[in-house]
C-alpha cells in the first residue's frame, strides 16, 4: 500500500517538475519519480483536483497532454515565493524552539540556522512571550536530558499504565524525544534487555549511577517518522473491523494485517491494539462507519459504553 505521506511528497514536487519540463513524456516523467506510468497518471489526476479555494475554473492545477507528453498550465500559486502569516510564522518558531530544545530529534545546527531566519523574518513577532516547554515534569527532563549527555546509567521508577504496575530498573539512556503530545526517554531496558521508551511524566524517581551507560550495539532507536510509537506483536489482541469510506484512513494510519475490499464499499480490515480498551475507544470515535466482526467482547464492550451514553442523554 503506498504511503500517504511519500504520495504527497512526490505530489508537490511534480509541479515545480512539470513547470521545468513543458512537453515532457509521460515514460520520461515516470521514470524520472521512480515509479510506474500508471501511477503517474493517477497522480496527475490527483493534481487536477488540487489548488486554491474556490476550487472552481482557474483555481485548480491544470494541464495540457499532447499525445503522451504532458504541460503544466497552471501551478495555482505553488511557483510563488512563501508568505506566511503572523500566525504561522509564530507556529513554526515555537516548533522550532521546541526542535532546538529537544536531543537526538534531529540535527541541531540545522534547526538553529532555519530557526534564525525565520525570527529574522518576523521581526518583532519573533520576540513575543511564548515559553517552550518539553511536555512532562520540566526538573525530571533535565535530570534525563543530564544522563543522555554525561552517558551515565539510571536507575528510574516507572508506572505502567497498560499494566497498572510500578517497577524499578535500570537503564542505560539513549536520548529524549518527544512524540504527539508527550516526552520519552528512549533507554536499553536491562530488566527487558530490549529498548524501551519510557514516558517521562510517567517516571516517578530517577537516580544517577556512577556506572558509564552500556548501550548494546544490537539496541536500535525507535522509528517515530509514523508518529507513533506502536509496534504489533503476535501476541497483542487482533481486532477484525468492516468500516465504511470515510474510516478508511485507518488503513494509513494504522499498521494493518491485512485489508480486504468488498463488499460494496466495506472493507475488511485486522490489526494488533495494544489492548481491548484502545480499540473500543476506536470503533466509538469511527461511529456508524465500523462494524465490529471479531473479538466478540469488544463488540459487547463497544455496545455497552454506547447504550450507556445514550441513557445518560436520555435522562
Amino acid at each position: 500500500m503506498t504511503n500517504s505521506a511519500d504520495r504527497l511528497a512526490r505530489l508537490l514536487n511534480l509541479v515545480p517538475y512539470l513547470q521545468a519540463r513543458p512537453g515532457i513524456t509521460i515514460a520520461e516523467a515516470a521514470a524520472d519519480q521512480g515509479i510506474t506510468d500508471r501511477q503517474l497518471r493517477e497522480d496527475l489526476e490527483l493534481l487536477w483536483m488540487c489548488g486554491l479555494p474556490g476550487y472552481g475554473p482557474g483555481d485548480l492545477i491544470d494541464m495540457a497532454f499532447s499525445g503522451d507528453s504532458v504541460t503544466l498550465t497552471y501551478d495555482a500559486g505553488i511557483g510563488r515565493p512563501l508568505r506566511l502569516t503572523p500566525d504561522e510564522a509564530l507556529a513554526l518558531i515555537v516548533a522550532l524552539r521546541m526542535l532546538a530544545e529537544t536531543p537526538g530529534v534531529t540535527a541541531g545546527d540545522g534547526v538553529h540556522r532555519a530557526l534564525t531566519k525565520i525570527e529574522h523574518a518576523a521581526g518583532d513577532l519573533a520576540d513575543a512571550p511564548v515559553a517552550v516547554r518539553l511536555p512532562g515534569a520540566s526538573d525530571r527532563l533535565e535530570e534525563l536530558r543530564g544522563a543522555v549527555d554525561r552517558r551515565r546509567a539510571l536507575r528510574i521508577t516507572y508506572y505502567s499504565a497498560t499494566r497498572d504496575e510500578t517497577t524499578e530498573r535500570v537503564v542505560d539512556p539513549m536520548r529524549v524525544l518527544v512524540v504527539g503530545r508527550w516526552a520519552y526517554l528512549e533507554a536499553w531496558c536491562r530488566r527487558a534487555e530490549a529498548v524501551r521508551l519510557f514516558r517521562v511524566d510517567r517516571i516517578d524517581a530517577s537516580t544517577e549511577l556512577d556506572e558509564a551507560a552500556q548501550v548494546p550495539r544490537q539496541a536500535r532507536p525507535t522509528d517515530t517518522r509514523t508518529g507513533t510509537l506502536f509496534t504489533p506483536t503476535p501476541d497483542l489482541p487482533l481486532v477484525t473491523l468492516r468500516v465504511g469510506r470515510a474510516a478508511r484512513w485507518i488503513t494509513e494510519q494504522y499498521p494493518c494485517e491485512t485489508v480486504e475490499r468488498g463488499p460494496g464499499e466495506f472493507w475488511t480490515v485486522s490489526l494488533r491494539a495494544s489492548d481491548l480498551d484502545w480499540a473500543r475507544r476506536l470503533v466509538l470515535r469511527l461511529g456508524a462507519e465500523v462494524t465490529v466482526v471479531a473479538p466478540a467482547a469488544l463488540a459487547a464492550a463497544v455496545v455497552a459504553e454506547a447504550n450507556a451514553a445514550l441513557a445518560a442523554y436520555v435522562r
